[in-house]
């Protein structure tokens, strides 16, 4: 069989939906769900569920096989809330995997975050659109121009910041994008952004908070002797910095370590936990319930 041929096979993409659930604890969720995905010739692919047994609330993310599925998909939405989602006052999200992920990217000055982003969607390993990334500097244009993606600056101060903001808004409406990334991105973002995104921008930044404040907080550390440095990803919130966490991680450092080898860490550290992050909301395994995340295997 020639080759190509035979990648095409391998590489030959599942038409699959995807459904996150919450609502009130009780009997039957489980077996409901599936019989439903059974009975109209679903595959399922993957499950998993939890219950918050303090907030007495039931998780539930399911993915399944629509090949042979009986339901046209655009009604699989109408007929699973009034079938199922009314009766257990579920709250649903219902997605499909061929409806890719429009991911705009917002920097300022710091690239390592963006470069490690940019070349897990050029080598497939992302499959999401990136129709733009914009800053509030000119320093990383030549990011952009190296991955031939549009780049739009919007310097913003006090005076112009709300301006700008809407300017910033209406492109990304204007370009579908669904989930923003903020990759190093040091401004704060509005109340008025986050509502017209809820739960769809992310930001990452070292967990040095609230012990280590200010513009140099690996100084600081250092100078306090700390033994562990991180990185936390969270969706945004009008709560600066105290939104729903996806992602962490941490490594060890030492006395031996200087001001620089703890930045080189922390930044290695910021680059593989926001890429856990951003791969869990496009593999639709998140799902946010109060100030909490809840992340499906």
């Amino acid at each position: 069989m020639d080759v190509l041929i035979q990648n095409k096979m391998i590489t030959k993409k599942q038409n699959n939906a995807t459904l996150l659930i919450y609502c009130p604890d009780q009997k039957g969720i489980v077996a409901t769900v599936t019989e439903f995905i059974h009975k109209n010739n679903g595959n399922i692919i993957d499950l998993d569920q939890h219950v918050d047994h303090n907030e007495e609330v039931f998780f539930m993310r399911a993915k399944w096989d629509l090949d042979e599925f009986v339901i046209p998909r655009e009604k699989i939405g109408d007929y699973f809330s009034t079938l199922i989602g009314e009766r257990f006052q579920m709250n649903w999200q219902l997605y499909f995997n061929d409806q890719k992920v429009r991911m705009a990217i917002f920097i300022s000055n710091l690239s390592h975050c963006v470069y490690d982003m940019l070349s897990r969607q050029r080598s497939g390993e992302w499959d999401v659109e990136i129709p733009m990334i914009i800053s509030n500097h000119e320093s990383l244009k030549t990011v952009a121009d190296e991955f031939g993606l549009p780049f739009f600056h919007f310097p913003i101060t006090k005076e112009n910041k709300k301006e700008q903001e809407q300017k910033e808004i209406e492109l990304l409406k204007k370009h579908n994008v669904n989930l923003i990334v903020l990759a190093r991105y040091m401004q704060v973002i509005s109340d008025d952004m986050i509502q017209q995104f809820p739960n769809k921008i992310i930001n990452i930044h070292h967990s040095f908070l609230p012990a280590f404040p200010g513009a140099k907080p690996y100084h600081s550390a250092y100078e306090r002797g700390v033994k562990l440095i991180g990185a936390t990803s969270h969706y945004v919130t009008a709560d600066l910095d105290a939104g729903p966490i996806i992602a962490q991680g941490v490594a060890p450092v030492s006395h031996k370590d200087t001001v620089e080898n703890m930045m080189r860490k922390g930044l290695d550290l910021e680059k593989l936990v926001l890429a856990k992050a951003v791969w869990a909301h496009i593999q639709r395994q998140t799902l946010v319930y109060n100030n909490k995340t809840i992340i499906f295997e």
